[in-house]
């Protein structure tokens, strides 16, 4: 099965070396709205003809691709290897009322359609109409000149031309040629012309990594001077407490977070949710950084669905890093159902994914479209959820409970818990929780704007050092306010910080989501039933992971924290 998802190559799609005159394969892939790049179809969705060339097995995707709508169909065209094609006629078009309004349809629409030659993508428009929009024209010669380097193809381009007017009853002749050319290109510098580097390395990204990391330099030292003076002030007062007599005592000197510490290691509500979402988190973390490394040294872009694949392989993979930090977190608050704990804490994120991926497949299923996941890939995904995330989560549950399952907490927990005093309405968790993701929003937001340029609009991403650095400082600055807004609360005697610090965290997820409003109605010309729910459902899935994960960070930050300061004091 790992095989299936990861470790399947390319093998159908192009052999890379060529001898002279060995066959190369164009491919036809998807067809569909400029602007919506995710509604996408058969390429003979649209009545085109085939060429004459006897078609050639179906290639067989992976799990990646065949998620992300990959429909490769053989084109029929006779290409060899540095073989000069002339222009030549390869099939007919016999163009009648229904075809034509198909085709009008998708001009009106601004189609695009996709091929592949050796994994090299190729972009085309279907045609054009006039300018009064009355008469439309379907491009029907494709001039293809292909560059090599050895016996490897290293350049595509394609020239559309041959405008014919659409007019029913009538047959139109497709036609192409194909020239080949030299080129000086190296095989691995062959994808370099597909990236933007004047988008992705525009001044305003190297400012914002600029701003975001002096933000962090500010954010640390500010809470260090601020927890560093008031701790070392609340440490000389609790020293002195032994030469304090009984009245100094009751005039109330002992007040703030120490006065909680008999409550604030209480498990906290609801454990088995929380030690899910925390495990989850923790999962979700781990699957990050990895793809992000690997996509920095092996450059995932250059290859169809392997992003999506790897990281289905790595989430597979990481399951026992939900099942410990989930487990044991779950064990330290007294949990007693870790079976069930385990279970939710299996399927809380491939549920919330399939889940959403299956709603908008309904939706895709009505529209045709290529998105509509195959049931072969559903029955796949379900076996990866209960052959391999379930049995690894139990293996990192059960090295979690035994490992680090006691409670060991510095303090003992009081048997009563003591009542929480009234606080100003700033400090009120509700409100914490909607001012703490803040700040970790605004040190992610403009590489927002990148990520979702690169995966609703036609960029390819490719400045993962970028996003490593990024992810980095969404750490620190998420783990900081965090603990800022955790100290404050203890200091009001509130020792609800469990659940406030991962929500804190967390509502980062409710910016982000509310910031893919703005990106829909402003930076896209997005439209329609299928691309608004799958734009939307989405972006809820990527949201909700991205809340999951910096909640975790919050919470774990937090409670080494608490920990620590609760560890240094005297406690009678």
């Amino acid at each position: 099965l790992f095989t299936f998802i990861f470790l399947i190559p390319n093998t159908m799609l192009g052999t890379c070396h060529y001898q002279d005159k060995e066959e190369v394969v164009l491919w036809m892939n998807t067809v569909g709205p400029y602007h919506n790049r995710q509604e996408t179809y058969k390429y003979f969705s649209l009545p085109f003809c085939v060429g004459s060339k006897k078609s050639i097995s179906h290639y067989h995707e992976t799990l990646g691709e065949a998620l992300q709508g990959v429909e490769l169909e053989f084109s029929g065209l006779d290409i060899k290897f540095k073989d000069d094609v002339m222009p030549a006629t390869y099939c007919e078009i016999d163009l009648d009322k229904e075809k034509r309004d198909a085709f009008v349809y998708a001009i009106k629409n601004h189609y695009w359609y996709q091929m592949y030659i050796d994994d090299l993508p190729i972009w085309g428009i279907v045609g054009e109409a006039d300018e009064n929009g009355e008469d439309y024209y379907l491009w029907t010669y494709k001039k293809l000149e292909i560059g090599f380097n050895g016996n490897r193809i290293v350049d595509v381009n394609l020239t559309s031309e041959g405008k014919v007017k659409l007019v029913p009853n009538t047959k139109i002749q497709m036609s192409y040629s194909v020239k080949w050319k030299k080129s000086d290109v190296k095989f691995e510098d062959r994808f370099d012309k597909y990236l933007d580097p004047s988008f992705f390395q525009h001044r305003i990204h190297w400012f914002s990594i600029f701003n975001s990391f002096m933000m962090v330099i500010f954010l640390v030292g500010l809470v260090s001077m601020i927890l560093m003076r008031t701790l070392r002030k609340d440490y000389a007062r609790y020293s002195k407490e032994e030469e304090m007599d009984d009245m100094d005592r009751d005039l109330g000197d002992e007040y703030g977070w120490k006065q909680v510490h008999g409550d604030v290691f209480r498990p906290s509500s609801h454990p088995l949710i929380f030690s899910s979402l925390i495990g989850s988190g923790c999962q979700i973390f781990a699957v990050s950084l990895i793809v992000i490394i690997v996509a920095m040294i092996e450059d995932l872009y250059t290859e169809r669905g392997s992003m999506l694949s790897t990281a289905i392989f790595v989430y597979a993979a990481t399951s026992p890093v939900n099942g410990y930090f989930g487990g044991s977190l779950y064990a330290r608050q007294g949990g007693r159902r870790w079976i069930k704990q385990m279970f939710i804490g299996a399927f809380l994120i491939p549920a919330m994914v399939c889940g959403t991926a299956f709603f908008i497949n309904f939706i895709a299923i009505y529209y045709h479209a290529s998105r509509a996941i195959p049931f072969g890939t559903m029955v796949a995904v379900c076996c990866i959820c209960f052959f391999v995330i379930l049995p690894l989560n139990l293996v990192g549950t059960i090295l979690g409970r035994n490992l680090s399952g006691q409670p060991n907490f510095p303090c003992r927990v009081n048997a009563v818990p003591r009542p929480i005093p009234e606080k100003k309405w700033f400090m009120e968790p509700a409100v914490i929780v909607c001012l703490g993701g803040i700040l970790p929003f605004g040190s992610i937001f403009i590489e927002m704007y990148f990520i979702f340029t690169s995966f609703w609009a036609y960029k390819i991403y490719y400045v993962y050092g970028f996003m490593m650095l990024v992810l980095v400082i969404l750490c620190i600055v998420t783990v900081c306010v965090t603990i800022v807004c955790t100290y404050f609360l203890l200091n009001a005697e509130d020792y609800r910080w469990q659940w406030t610090s991962f929500l804190s965290a967390a509502s980062t997820a409710i910016y982000v989501y509310m910031y893919s409003f703005y990106y829909y109605f402003f930076k896209t010309k997005m439209y329609g039933l299928f691309q608004t729910s799958f734009y939307f459902g989405y972006m809820a899935v990527f949201s909700t992971a991205l809340g999951i994960m910096c909640g975790a960070i919050g919470y774990m930050g937090t409670s080494a924290f608490v920990r620590k300061i609760y560890t240094n004091v005297k406690i009678d």
